[in-house]
């Protein structure tokens, strides 16, 4: 499969269908062993930066969290080299302190999915990787930064709690969660955090608040129409923030071991692989196995 090279995958959410800016902009259409992603990246450059950007539920939002073929979108990040994604995503506040329009770079997850196919493993081949700390550290620091430099009143850590949906939570859910002390929920980081993870590439991402969910008293309840008047609010900030990080970051990644998360996670071994496993996820697993 030959496709351009991109260092850096840019991850857009509700609102962000698009990333203005980018040089030297074409269209990336990707087949992959799990199925096509949700649409045609756009490849470019950030400065000298080449990029890739996607619209993880298609660029008309067509497509629910639960429907997105995560999967097929991260594989084809790694197809196209990508070596750290920052992800941009709509969020509920879930504490009293965190207002609409504010963004959270989270460092942890709890999931509340139920449906998900979160792994690249099984079907010939066993593999579990460390996800203690989900978000990739180096590059969450990077995002904060330029999340702040760019006007947002950003809070720097946090965790994301990712529910299932598409509906929003009930009134006794949305109670419960914040007594676990959540800061934020969402529909979609966890998966990708976990793709990620297996794919070996960094990870993290803008938590844009759009609503408190429907635990808080004094405001309404959360809704698509007051979800979408903050997420265009959101998406030029967020757009900026994406900008600067890819600029800030480093060239090659030191301060974190995500680039070596397969190294003892297999536990199949290597002459036990199946064929088929070792076709479907050579461009994960071949650093490691005898050619």
């Amino acid at each position: 499969m030959s496709a351009p090279h991109a260092a850096i995958g840019l991850m857009g959410g509700s609102g962000l269908y698009a990333l203005s800016g980018l040089a030297h902009a074409r269209e990336v259409s990707l087949s992959t062993p799990f199925g096509a992603p949700s649409d045609a990246f756009v490849v470019g450059t950030v400065g000298d930066k080449p990029v890739a950007f996607l619209a993880r539920h298609g660029r008309n939002h067509r497509i629910l969290p639960g429907e997105i073929n995560y999967r097929a979108n991260i594989y084809a990040m790694k197809v196209l080299g990508v070596e750290r994604i920052l992800s941009a995503s709509a969020v509920g506040s879930m504490k009293e302190a965190i207002h609409p329009r504010d963004v959270v770079v989270p460092d942890q997850f709890i999931d509340r999915t139920q449906r998900r196919i979160a792994t690249f493993f099984g079907e010939g081949i066993a593999a579990h990787v460390g996800l203690a700390d989900p978000i990739c550290p180096e590059t969450r620091r990077v995002l904060f930064d330029a999340a702040t430099a760019a006007g947002a009143t950003a809070r720097d850590g946090g965790t994301y709690l990712c529910m299932e949906g598409p509906a929003f939570s009930t009134r006794a859910e949305s109670r419960l969660y914040r007594s676990w002390g959540v800061d934020v929920i969402g529909m979609t980081n966890l998966t990708e955090a976990k793709l990620a993870r297996e794919a070996e590439i960094c990870y993290a991402t803008l938590a844009l608040v759009t609503d408190y969910d429907c635990w808080h008293e004094e405001e309404a309840d959360v809704s698509v129409t007051g979800v979408l008047e903050n997420l265009r609010a959101n998406a030029t900030l967020a757009a900026a923030a994406l900008r600067a990080a890819v600029l800030a970051l480093p060239r090659s990644r030191t301060a974190c071991g995500c680039g070596d998360a397969l190294r003892h996670a297999m536990i199949t071994p290597a002459n036990a692989i199946t064929p088929q496993a070792r076709v479907r996820l050579g461009v994960l697993l071949d650093k490691y196995l005898p050619q």
